[in-house]
């Protein structure tokens, strides 16, 4: 089979058609020009002109149209070049001559369309620049105004600059001075610490030298009274007149100053005498109702007295008026709790550990402290006194006495017991009691307590008013309470632990204050001396009511427990 150059050249001119509807699709406005004797195709591209959207819509439409007909004619041309095949006796130059013919048709059509193409692209540009005109115009009245306010936006950028660069330098010159100013109080608290430590070493310092003087002061005192005691000036002391025994029981009084003179007494341990004269290596006294010697080396005088004196001896408070309050704390205040109340002459021991605000003496109330306006108490300490041969002669045959007494009250209890099978029942009951009060009674020997006239005469005035109707077993059982209440420690001596704070109602409502200014009976006498030397009936008991209060030892008409 032949094929015709003129054939093959519209084959490439459909090839080129084909590629120029590409690029046409890509963007590209091609065009194509032919030479009517010429079998050379010219291919030009050009840049589409920028179209709205809806141009290049329309565009692709046509040019897709474009591309139907040129696929067609192309079809066409093949149906043709097939049919020319065919047709081998046609001549070859009407051939050529009709496809050049259509080519150019085709061309011409195409260049026709394409001119139109960009006829309306170039009117759709022209529409479009006139609708954007007025926006050009906006943007181009805003880019003047915008040259136009640059100096004073420029102006307002420059102030605003500098005021960020001012509020910056403030901020510098803030920060610089807030380092300064923690600095400075950092310095200060750190001269605050030193000087905190230099007046706490100033503050020991001044407390140490306090210290070392009042110890200088207290050696100097001590010292002083060293030398006082020494050389015998002893006339700033009220004990400078007194001297007190130093001994474990009791020192002996003697008529002249000598170990070979009669006895006349004895001073006890705790009790105090006046110094009437002294001499070489004997002092004379007076205690009690006792005169006479004591060997010097076994007293003491002066500051030392004085000093023992507040060691052995008890003080009291005695009230001058009646219905003193023992207060609770040191205040006169109506809602100050009231410990006690004393009535005139009532004595209270005075608690010499406790300390005290001015105007106020602190006691013993029990177990507690209490506090009486030293506005209506005196105060005193007191201690015991000498006792003659003849009391404690008296004393002993008063014990001798009560021992005989009680014999004999036992033998009638005996025989109140042998007969008591025979009596009534009243009687049985009577003899019953009297048995039990015998019974569990029995005499033991203590030690003897130092007292003088004034304490035995005391004892003797409470007995007689707890048990002045009583036999004397009864008397002597009262002063067996109040002694063994001694020993045990109530009170430091017989008067405190009589007028002890609601202990025994006599010495608080005045009654034994009567008894003292009357005279006590001998029989009270007689059992307080036997009680002080150590006789004990009741087996120690330390309290007694009436009989049938309570259980214990039955003596009379009180129980003794």
């Amino acid at each position: 089979m032949k094929f015709d150059k003129k054939v093959l050249g519209s084959g490439f001119v459909a090839a080129f058609s084909l590629f120029l509807t590409v690029a046409s699709v890509s963007g590209d406005h091609v065009t194509t020009k032919t030479e009517p004797d010429s079998q050379t195709v010219e291919l030009t591209a050009e840049p589409i002109p920028k179209s709205n959207k809806i141009e290049l819509v329309s565009a692709e439409l046509k040019q897709d149209n474009t591309i139907n007909e040129v696929k067609e004619a192309t079809i066409t041309d093949q149906s043709k070049a097939e049919a020319e095949e065919k047709k081998e006796n046609e001549p070859e130059e009407k051939k050529s001559m009709a496809q050049e013919k259509k080519v150019q048709a085709e061309a011409e059509t195409t260049e026709k369309e394409e001119t139109e193409v960009e006829a309306k692209a170039e009117r759709a540009e022209a529409d479009e620049k006139k609708e954007n005109e007025p926006e050009a115009k906006e943007e181009q009245a805003k880019a003047e105004e915008k040259k136009e306010n640059e100096p004073e936006a420029k102006t307002q950028q420059a102030e605003a600059t500098e005021k960020e660069e001012t509020k910056t330098e403030k901020l510098e010159v803030a920060k610089a001075k807030e380092t300064e100013a923690q600095a400075e109080k950092a310095e200060g608290e750190e001269k605050i610490e030193k000087d905190s430590e230099v007046k706490a070493e100033k503050t020991k310092a001044n407390e140490k030298a306090k210290k070392k003087k009042k110890k200088q002061a207290a050696e100097k005192q001590e010292t002083a009274k060293n030398e006082l005691v020494e050389s015998g000036i002893q006339e700033v002391s009220p004990w400078a007149e007194k001297l007190m025994p130093n001994v474990e029981e009791y020192l002996n009084i003697r008529a002249e100053a000598s170990e070979e003179s009669e006895l006349v007494g004895k001073i006890h341990k705790g009790a105090a005498a006046d110094i009437l004269e002294q001499g070489d290596g004997w002092t004379k006294i007076s205690s009690g109702s006792v005169e006479g010697y004591v060997k010097d080396e076994y007293c003491v005088t002066g500051l030392e007295a004085e000093s023992l004196a507040n060691e052995l001896g008890t003080t009291y408070a005695t009230a001058t008026t009646g219905g003193v309050r023992v207060r609770q704390a040191e205040s006169s205040a109506e809602d100050t709790p009231i410990l006690d109340v004393l009535e005139e002459g009532g004595k209270i021991k005075v608690d010499k550990g406790a300390e005290a605000a001015e105007g106020w003496v602190p006691v013993k109330v029990d177990d507690q402290v209490g506090y009486i306006s030293e506005e209506f108490v005196t105060v005193e300490l007191e201690l015991g006194k000498a006792i003659s041969i003849e009391e404690e002669q008296a004393a002993i045959a008063a014990a001798e006495a009560e021992a005989e007494a009680k014999r004999k009250a036992e033998q009638e209890a005996a025989q109140q017991q042998s007969s008591s099978d025979n009596s009534s029942n009243g009687n049985e009951n009577s003899s019953s009691g009297n048995e039990n009060s015998s019974s569990g009674s029995s005499t033991q020997q203590r030690e003897a307590v130092a007292a003088s006239y004034d304490d035995v005469t005391l004892l003797g005035a409470l007995i007689q008013c707890e048990a002045g109707s009583e036999p004397y077993e009864g008397q002597l059982a009262v002063g067996a309470v109040v002694m063994n209440r001694l020993r045990c420690g109530y009170a430091g001596s017989i008067s405190g632990v009589i007028y002890q704070s609601g202990q025994f109602t006599p010495a608080s409502n005045g009654m034994l204050s009567g008894v003292l200014s009357s005279g006590v009976s001998g029989s009270c006498i007689q059992a307080a001396q036997e009680a002080i030397n150590g006789v004990d009936n009741v087996n120690g008991a330390t309290s007694f009511r009436r009989a049938g209060s309570a259980e214990g030892l039955v003596i009379g008409n009180h129980v003794f427990f």
